[in-house]
């Protein structure tokens, strides 16, 4: 069998895409429960486990002076690597410090691998083909995530298997993979030389603020959303793990028709469709009292999350080739300004009043909705708003 022919770009961003999400979704999966049942964690301490998770993010932009010594290809492995060391060890450290440390080992993996992947997953596709395949990444990367937990509800359910392992083989598999990675593929080539300085544009001033108002609104999902289904609903890991299948179940089947429809509709239509949808799910989640209902609302929440391939092609468009990689690492920061905060303050309004973070979440939406209205229906450079600052031929990039 000739191997050759899978050692391309398009098959490493597979693998990548296979990798990530086994110790990413299994540490996800577990984690509510494993830190209310052994480490007794309440809003307060699982607000600040996940503020410190996002200051890796808030430091993404550091990528460029690491790109400096290390090609990017290179990094992304490593940074994968590092991700699956941390979920692994998580297990045997049932404290709130143990937490708190291989939390953050695994997020400075996760958070510069994500950035990563996203530059070179822009640099190897065209326009014409990023929408699809990215689509088709996110696809893959559901079908493992159905896979992996299948196998971990098996684990928890059926063989009761212990958190330790369940976080040592998820993070295992994760770190083999990447060495897979570092041997079997080749360095490939990126399509133009990459800016190694931090560069700021402000013509691409709509995609930074559709960013931030991103990661401010997706940390009310990724922590109190699931926090919700276990402390006020009472859903095991079993469950929780559950609702993932059905959540990433819908990526598999749906995530590169998504892909094709942002390509025919454009992205301002399908950023509208995501944020209006958002709000009304965010007020909902304030108002409900029904477990199942609740649940119902978790899997909608998530379907809407495949859309935001549209904010990435629209930055492709309007961007300069050469500050992918730079604009990449940026772009995790500002996603992350709100989300280094927002668990921690939010952690204490959830203590007073779970629906209050909800109805605050659905207020980002709302400005995320607004700002969505401003992209143009043929986005590129020098027509990157509808209103504000535009491409100026002697744009500086602030550095």
């Amino acid at each position: 069998m000739n191997l050759s022919r899978f050692r391309t770009p398009l098959y490493l961003l597979i693998l990548m895409s296979i990798a990530m999400p086994i110790a990413f979704n299994a540490w996800s999966a577990m984690l509510n429960n494993f830190v209310v049942e052994r480490a007794n964690f309440t809003g307060i301490e699982i607000g600040w486990l996940h503020s410190l998770r996002e200051v890796p993010g808030f430091l993404a932009f550091t990528v460029v002076f690491i790109l400096l010594i290390v090609r990017e290809q290179t990094f992304a492995v490593v940074a994968l690597a590092l991700m699956g060391i941390g979920t692994a060890l998580t297990g045997f450290f049932p404290s709130v410090i143990g937490l708190y440390c291989t939390t953050v080992l695994m997020s400075i993996g996760f958070h510069y691998f994500e950035a990563l992947k996203q530059s070179l997953s822009l640099q190897w596709f065209s326009h014409d083909e990023a929408p699809q395949m990215l689509g088709r990444l996110i696809a893959v990367g559901s079908v493992t995530s159905l896979i992996v937990y299948g196998i971990l509800w098996l684990l928890l359910e059926w063989l009761q298997l212990d958190y330790v392992w369940n976080f040592a083989i998820a993070g295992g598999i994760c770190a083999s993979l990447a060495i897979v990675m570092w041997l079997g593929f080749p360095h490939f080539p990126m399509a133009a030389e990459q800016n190694k300085t931090i560069i700021l544009r402000k013509r691409y001033w709509l995609y930074y603020a559709l960013t931030f108002f991103s990661g401010a609104r997706r940390q009310i999902f990724t922590v109190f959303a699931a926090f919700l289904m276990v402390e006020k609903f009472g859903y095991s890991a079993a469950e929780v793990t559950l609702l993932f299948l059905i959540n990433y179940g819908f990526n598999f089947f749906f995530a590169e028709k998504i892909g094709k429809l942002i390509r025919r509709v454009g992205e301002r239509t399908a950023l509208t469709i995501e944020y209006v949808g958002l709000i009304i799910v965010f007020v909902s989640y304030g108002l409900v009292e029904h477990p199942h209902i609740a649940a119902a609302l978790y899997v909608i929440d998530h379907m809407f999350f495949a859309l935001y391939i549209a904010m990435s092609t629209y930055f492709q468009k309007i961007a300069d080739p050469k500050d992918m990689a730079s604009s990449a690492g940026v772009s995790f920061t500002i996603n992350h300004i709100a989300a280094v905060i927002i668990p921690v303050v939010l952690g204490y309004v959830w203590i007073n009043s779970n629906s209050m973070v909800f109805y605050i979440g659905a207020g980002f939406a709302v400005c995320s909705l607004l700002l969505a209205q401003n992209i143009p229906a043929n986005p590129r450079p020098g027509n990157e708003v509808n209103v504000g600052p535009r491409q100026d031929l002697a744009d500086p990039a602030v550095v």
